[in-house]
This record gives C-alpha cells, structure tokens and sequence, in this order.
C-alpha cells in the first residue's frame, strides 16, 4: 500500500460499510430488514467476539424524501432516494449565481417594504381559524410561497389546502420536518427577519458563482450545511443521499475536484494512537496473535516492511509507531468496504460507514473532516456507469466476497463539496440552512474552515492544509466520536492566543508566544516518566517543533534516570541530603543559610540586610579563642 494512502485513510478512519447497502439495486432503496442484516459493527464491538449483525432494522421516517434536509428533533427529515424526475433544484446549475442575484433583488425588495409579519405561537393545522392563520397567510404569501387570493376575503383567516401545501414547501426549504403544521422549529423559523435572510443571500452568491466553474454534465455535490449529497445528471438531479459531514469543531473543508478511485475492501490502518490506547492493552493482557486474530489483522515492520510475528515482540519495550498495524478487509473492519477517493490536499474522501444509523439523525456533524455516504452503492454505481463491467450486480457480488478491487475512474464526474446556506430552489424562492461554522459574512468560498470560534490572523479559514493534530483526529474517528461529548470552551477567540490544553480539538498547532512557555513550564514540571509517555507512540513527522522539543527533553530525563554517571549520583545525594536536613530542621537551615549569606567583605561591612546582632558575634567568638589558643600553642612549641 502506498504511504500516501495510508496517511490519507489515517485523516478519516470511518470508513465504509458497502455491505450495509450493497444489496441495493440500482435505483431502489433497501429495505428495512435487508439493512439490518448486512450492517457492520461499529469501532466498539472490534474487540468483542462477533456474534452476529449489530444493528436495527431501519425505521422509516415522517420525512419527505425528496427534501434537502437537515432536520429539526432526534430523527432525520429527509430519506436517501433516486429522484431523476426532475422535480428537485440542484444545490448547483450553471446558472445559480445569476439566480442568486435575482433572488437577491426580490429579497431586498421585500426588507425594503417592512419585511414579512411576525407568526404569533400556537399550533396552527389545516381548518384552524383565527389572527394567527392571518399572519401566517401574510408571510408566506410575501416571501412567494401562496398567493394573493389565499389572504384575502374569507380565506384572510382560514388555513386552507393551499396554505398547507405552502407551509410544506417552505418547511422542505429550510430543512424542516415536512408536516404542514405549525410546530416550534417551524414557527422559529418563519419568524426569522427578512433582513437576515438577505444577507444569507448575499454571502453565497460569490460561492455559487465559483462552484458553478467548469460543472460539466455530470457532477456530485455535497452540501455541508445541508448535510446532504446530491448527484446531477444533465441539469437534473439523479439521486440524492443523507450525509455525515465535519461536526463544527473539525469542520470540513469545501474543495473543487474530479473524482479518481473507488477502492473496494479497503484495508483499514491503525493510528499509533489507537493501536497504543486499545489495541495494545488487549494484545498485552491476552496475547498479541490472539488479539490479532479476532481482530482480522497483521502487524508490519513499518509501512511496506515485512509482516512480522506479534507474539515475537516485546510489546512493553517498542514505539508502536514503528509498526504497520493493518485490519484485513470483512469481517469487523473499521473502513469497511469502499471508499471514493479525489485529489485534495486536505486529505479527505466519501465513504460508506458502519454506523449507520448515524445518516438517520436530524443532525449529522459527527465526522472529522470526511463525508460519509447513506447508501453508497446507489453512488458508485452512478459513478461508474457500469464501467468495467462494474453494475450494481457486480458490487452486490463484491460485498459478498470483500475481494479487494481499486477502480480508476474512466470518465470522472466533477465533486463539489461545497458549502450553501443558501441556493435557488424552484418558484423563485431560495431554500435555507444554518450557517453551522459560522462562516457566513466572512468572505469565505473554499478551502478550510477552522472550529467555530476560532481564528488565524483575523479570517475564519485558511486556503491551505495547516498543521493539525492528528492524533486526535484518529481517535475521535476511530473510537465513534467520543469526544463528541467533550466539554468545550464556547468563547471565542483568536486560536494564536490560546494555548492546547484550552482547547485539544483545534485544528491548529498552537505553539507561540506564551503557550511555548506555558508548554515548556509544564513539560518540565512533569517526571521523566510522564513525559515520555505523553509522546510514546507519536511519530516525529506528526509532531511540531515544540512537542519535539518536549519530547527530547522528557527522554533524555528518562535515560539520565536509566544510565545515571556518578557526578549526577554526587548531585542527587547531596540534594537529598540537604533537603533531609532542612526537613529535620527548619530554622537551623534557615539560620545556616543566613549566615552564610552575611559574612563581612573585604572593607568589614555586612551585606545590606545582614543585621549586626549579637547572636551574629557570639557563634564566631568560640572558633577565634580557638584560633588564638591554638596559634599561641603553635608559636610556643616552635620556640
């Protein structure tokens, strides 16, 4: 396997579950059952003794499946589906900007009259009469979702057929669970002022005009906000799927790219930091090959290095660094069985996931940078176009067998991960998302977003790859997203101004003014021992300058303990010894030192401070009669 692969599947661990869906055919949806019995388990149970399949039928939600959708409550508003009817506004046409454009002009229009009238609260359905149906009636009539007769005479406060076919547009334009009723996130959301929408609009028309470039007619586009990926086919949408994206603290970063491989049963490879955190654990209280085995993986002399036996390594006393841990394809594996790969320089791709009930969740920002894929069998199989004799017979066939195939893709689509809060929908109204990292007004278009509340140099994101920390990435993936449940710092600041310790999911290696000193007081506070565990298992090309430097100087403790010469054994002694004494006696330490310190000069005076005591004079008194009588014995034995 080639190192760049591998450093590439170190970025996004979760990989994909083929098998979940790959009894799909294309264009239909599998059923419930069907899901159930293919999916994986997920990173937990790797270490468990398979007893079965893990999950739970699929449960069919109140979701609009044609929706783009992120969802309001625990369950998710929209269903992955083939649509190719033409129905659905893609996220991104050739022409979007200059329909972004238009809408902008309508929008402004509208803030210019006064905006659009507050809905009063209340449970508002079809039939309900009253001031608040009134209101409702208004405000969907002036952003464009009813029309005029709908407010006017006997209909003015009467929530009709048509009102309802209203309300659910606008809810399946703003992500809302479609119902047609007035709920609580439907209401917040109709109540947001018309100004705000406006400059939403705004912000994403430099975004839909770069993202629109060089589209071609058959391109993919994944909708950060959206947390949806639709494929488009000649201008129509051909499919689209429920998505995992970047949560807001490891934001994903929006790219403009070809795709170029489909790797089929991919190995997965185990981040020294998992492998040292739990796969190590278990190797040294059960055996390495036993753990090995149920595991369905191989150990290497580093990458492209030979295979080597486990139960031949003292595990107590290696880098796990130094070691190339590989999970076979099947079984449990953590990657799964297929990945879709695209040159980036931030190192992330589309996958299917062995959590799948993950893509069934109102809110999907869980991942760590890459996108993961309901039903991604419907996906490939779009993208392949039956290339190499590679239909959705042949993929349902891989996933039975986890042959390991890597396909290039012959003719390949254009990807778009792309980041809308706003776009054109159909009838001259614009759909709506939350701006969740908080980019909005910020200028940006592409490249990386940093963790919301953060900054460098005073922007929100940077154009290229920085630094980041690895190894937490690969755990926070790889161990099913516990630090999800981290308690974070929300105030924000500028991210050069802080240090790691305030907040250990940056994305940004914080190592400057006084976090380096702040860093290097508390290396030094730590034993030798706690030092170098601290960086046991990281290799140095991950590490920055500083956590080298603290790494250096936490060994070379450790090998002054282990190797100590004799003037380092002289020195300890003689701090043990004086430290014994003081403890024993305080104030005569105390008064030693002081002393010391408050001999005359060479002119007789005393330092400043010493004081002239007579305690001072008697001690020396004794040590000169001393002197004198034994300098008068001297002198009389001489003679």
């Amino acid at each position: 396997m080639k190192v760049s692969a591998l450093l590439q599947s170190r970025r996004c661990l979760r990989g994909v579950s083929l098998a979940v869906v790959l009894s799909v055919a294309a264009g239909l949806a599998m059923p419930a059952e069907a899901f159930a019995e293919a999916q994986k388990p997920n990173f937990s149970q790797l270490f468990k003794k398979k007893k079965g399949a893990s999950g739970e039928p699929t449960k069919k939600s109140n979701a609009n499946s044609t929706a783009h959708s992120q969802g309001s409550g625990q369950k998710a508003t929209t269903e992955t589906a083939v649509v190719n009817d033409g129905s659905m506004a893609p996220f991104v046409t050739a022409d979007s900007a200059a329909a972004m454009e238009a809408m902008a002009q309508k929008y402004s229009a509208i803030v210019s009259a006064g905006g659009w009238p507050k809905v009063p609260g209340g449970k508002s359905k079809k039939g309900s009469k009253g001031r608040a149906v009134a209101a409702l009636n208004q405000r969907l009539f002036v952003e464009g979702y009813l029309r005029k007769e709908a407010t006017e005479g006997e209909f003015a406060e009467l929530f009709t057929s048509a009102t309802e076919d209203a309300l659910k547009r606008f809810q399946r334009n703003h992500g809302l669970a479609v119902t047609g009723v007035i709920d609580g996130p439907t209401l917040v959301t109709l109540n947001v002022p018309a100004e705000k929408r406006l400059a939403t609009i705004r912000a994403n028309i430099p975004r839909l005009a770069e993202y629109s470039k060089d589209l071609g007619s058959r391109y993919i586009v994944v909708n950060i906000p959206a947390q949806q990926i639709e494929t488009v086919s000649d201008g129509k949408v051909y499919s689209i799927h429920n998505a995992v994206v970047g949560r807001p603290s490891r934001p994903t970063p929006v790219v403009m790219t070809p795709l170029t491989v489909v790797r089929f049963n991919p190995y997965w490879n185990a981040p020294a930091s998992i492998v040292e955190k739990d796969i190590l654990p278990r190797m040294l209280s059960k055996g390495p090959s036993k753990i090995m085995r149920e595991m369905n993986m191989k150990v290497f002399d580093g990458v492209g290095g030979p295979e080597v036996d486990p139960d031949s390594i003292n595990w107590r006393r290696v880098r796990v660094d130094d070691y190339h841990f590989r999970q076979e394809p099947g079984g449990s594996n953590a990657m799964a069985t297929a990945k879709i790969e695209f040159n980036s320089p931030f190192g992330i791709y589309l996958h299917d996931t062995p959590e799948p009930h993950l893509l069934h969740t109102a809110s999907r920002f869980y991942s760590s940078g890459c996108v993961r894929v309901d039903k991604v069998a419907i996906l490939i199989d779009w993208i392949l176009q039956g290339q190499d004799g590679i239909g959705s017979a042949r993929i349902a066939e891989l996933g039975e067998t986890l042959e390991r195939l890597d396909t290039t893709i012959a003719t390949p689509p254009q990807l778009r991960v792309a980041y809308l809060t706003a776009w054109p929908a159909k009838d001259g109204v614009a759909a709506f998302r939350p701006d969740v990292y908080e980019l909005d007004g910020s200028g940006f278009v592409v490249g990386q977003p940093l963790p919301v509340g953060e900054t460098m140099d005073g922007q929100r994101f940077v154009l290229k790859p920085i630094p980041r920390l690895q190894e937490e990435i690969d755990t926070d993936d790889g161990l099913g997203f516990a630090s999800l449940f981290r308690n974070r710092n929300p105030d924000k600041q500028d991210v050069t101004a802080r240090s790691r310790s305030a907040r250990s999911d940056s994305l940004i290696d914080l190592d400057s003014g006084k976090d380096k000193k702040a860093k290097k007081k508390t290396a030094t506070a730590k034993s030798p021992a706690t030092t170098r565990n601290t960086w046991r298992g990281r290799s140095p090309d991950r590490m920055s300058a500083s956590e080298t430097a603290a790494r250096q100087e936490g060994d070379a403790k450790v090998d002054a303990k282990k190797k100590p010469v004799k003037q380092a054994k002289k020195v300890v002694k003689k701090e043990k010894a004086q430290a014994a004494a003081k403890k024993a006696d305080p104030k005569a330490a105390t008064a030693k030192k002081t002393a010391a310190q408050c001999k005359p000069g060479a002119d007789g005076k005393l330092p400043k401070g010493c004081k002239p005591a007579e305690a001072a004079k008697k001690p020396a008194a004794k040590p000169v009669a001393k002197a004198e009588e034994k300098a008068g014995k001297t002198a009389s034995a001489a003679n």
